[in-house]
């Protein structure tokens, strides 16, 4: 029997295995060929370890063993693993009675074989590559993975709309599913919480990274991936859909010394998109740009961003407050949670900050008194913010196939077209092979800009209603998000139904 430190085992073998799960499973990589990975385990393995390293390496394993002091002599001499690390992982795997745990008896990645025959190569590696890969490739801004009773459902969202893409027998899921949560760094042993990871993937010469989440459901877990592929983050403001007057305001205000500008709308609407364009455009050698974040999304040149760690009390509050010690220029909070996030974002306003963030309203003045209801005085909101900018994203029509489109007596029921110049050139989806079939291709964003000027600030401390607000500023001139959606739908942007399907009156 070859002595494994002395076998000089080639990096390209040792890579293989990472190191946390060489440690984890105590297991060496000897040689590899075509059809299997030889490997090396402690005498008395567990059959279940094989199999999962057989799942994890999508190749069939053929194991040697060997005693457990060589293979921690290869371990410390190979992967330069200290003894303490080696005690934590003893004590990890076994029990009080030197059993194996229930966390790593309750890991059958690969113990049904026939379970990862889904494509021509047989493994379930293969799958999950493809599935992301043809997400990535085909623009998705997620991938949902839903396990039912009698089937395993693949989704993309594509251009905010979810498409079912595959269906896989439901024997599928718990091989599919676990290897997820394997190259995102997940607990595959966990299988009643919720759990929050993450991936990063090479292709076509970029890398994309993917967030991953899991959700326990009745039929097991349902895992979605966010796409977050930085060639398709556009940060140049001319092309995020502003009306040309909305877009020199909004240029102007970013600008400012001082003050809070606002971005609302539902999740998925773009509102990071818009931050990350404005940050971009007033990045500058002179200034201190820092941003709160939960997640970061994107890492931007320039720009220092934090990470929200609330399990160890690095909350938005508390890391706002530790920037403001770090000489600020332009704070960028991700949102806006809680009164005590408010308060501080409001008083780095006051005292010389430009701060950016976001919130969930419906509409820009409902923002208003969305703070209000947070605790923050009325006169303070009046002299704090302004700017707030309500947006949504619109899927756009493919140009090759789109059709003219009479409006029906219900959408002219609903629509107020008046004034909307264009308003008798409506076009509708139809669908080809350049959009998939759908009918759209990307999406653009529309907005509703709400200037905070001196007579609506007058009307903000006098604690007026939403209702009165908004009214006094489309008196001001303020386009709302469905006239703003209709002006797109007028020149052949969008369409009346993606109008209907993403604003209200």
């Amino acid at each position: 029997m070859i002595d494994l430190t002395s076998k000089q085992i080639s990096p390209e073998v040792l890579s293989l295995i990472p190191r946390d799960v060489a440690i984890r499973f105590h297991a060496i990589p000897v040689s590899v060929d075509s059809t299997s990975v030889h490997i090396a385990l402690p005498q008395n393995y567990d059959e279940e370890v094989a199999a999962d390293l057989s799942f994890y390496l999508g190749k069939q394993v053929s194991v040697e063993t060997r005693d457990w002091e060589a293979i921690t002599e290869a371990l410390q001499h190979y992967y330069k693993v200290t003894e303490i690390e080696l005690a934590k992982s003893t004590t990890h795997r076994m029990g009080e009675h030197g059993k194996t745990s229930e966390r790593d008896a309750s890991v059958p990645l690969g113990r049904e074989t026939d379970s990862l025959e889904l494509t021509s190569d047989g493994t379930v590696v293969a799958v999950v590559d493809r599935i992301i890969e043809e997400a990535i490739r085909l623009g998705a801004s997620d991938i949902h993975i839903e396990p039912y009773e009698k089937y395993l459902r693949v989704r993309y969202r594509l251009d905010g709309v979810l498409h079912g893409v595959d269906q896989l027998p439901v024997s599928k899921a718990r091989p599919l599913i676990s290897r997820i949560k394997i190259i995102s760094q997940l607990d595959i042993a966990e299988k009643r919480r919720p759990q929050d990871g993450r991936m990063r993937v090479q292709q076509d010469g970029r890398t994309v990274d993917i967030r991953v989440s899991s959700l326990p459901t009745d039929f097991g877990e349902k895992v979605v991936l966010r796409i977050l592929d930085k060639s398709q983050l556009r940060l140049d403001l001319a092309r995020l859909g502003f009306e040309s007057a909305d877009l020199k305001t909004f240029e102007r205000t970013i600008r400012l010394p001082y003050g809070m500008i606002l971005i609302t709308g539902p999740t998925g609407s773009g509102k990071t998109t818009t931050l990350y364009a404005a940050l971009d455009h007033i990045n500058d050698a002179r200034v201190n740009i820092t941003t709160i974040e939960d997640p970061i999304e994107y890492n931007l040149d320039g720009i220092n961003q934090t990470q929200v760690r609330s399990d160890i009390g690095l909350t938005f509050a508390a890391a706002l407050r530790s920037i403001l010690r770090q000489d600020p220029n332009i704070i960028m909070v991700g949102e806006i949670r809680d009164s005590e996030t408010a308060e501080i974002a409001v008083r780095a306003a006051l005292t010389g900050h430009l701060v950016l963030s976001t919130l969930h309203t419906n509409d820009a003045p409902s923002a208003i008194t969305r703070l209000i209801d947070m605790g923050i005085e009325p006169f303070l909101v009046a002299s704090s913010v302004k700017m707030i900018i309500a947006q949504r994203l619109l899927r756009k029509l493919c140009d090759k196939c789109k059709l003219p489109h009479k409006l029906t007596s219900v959408e002219g029921e609903e629509l107020d077209i008046s004034g909307v110049e264009g308003s008798d050139s409506f076009y509708e989806a139809a669908g080809c092979p350049s959009c998939n079939n759908s009918g759209y291709r990307g999406r653009s964003a529309v907005y509703e800009v709400f200037q905070i000027q001196n007579e609506l600030s007058e009307h903000i401390a006098r604690k007026l209603s939403t209702t009165e607000i908004r009214n006094k500023a489309l008196a001001l001139g303020m386009i709302t998000l469905r006239q703003a959606a209709l002006r797109k739908a007028a020149n052949g942007e969008t369409s009346i139904s993606e109008v209907l399907r993403e604003t209200a009156i």
